[in-house]
């Protein structure tokens, strides 16, 4: 594991991202790096693209769920 220089002004907006997505600091950098990177190498995949293969990769089936 190595450390990572980010300016404050990023770390701060990590820092409210991952309230609300109920992660880890650590968890929702890495989350943003991996998405990031993925979508570096997959230009033409949108967001929910790369989430459903990603979710796939995992063994889970992405399900439509419907709003209240």
């Amino acid at each position: 594991m190595g450390i990572v220089n980010i300016e404050e002004e990023l770390h701060d907006q990590i820092r409210k991202a991952s309230t609300v997505s109920c992660r880890s600091i650590n968890a929702q950098a890495a989350f943003w790096i991996k998405i990031g990177m993925l979508s570096e190498m997959n230009p033409t995949l949108s967001f929910n693209e790369i989430m459903a293969r990603e979710l796939r990769a995992a063994g889970l089936a992405p399900q439509h769920v419907k709003a209240a």
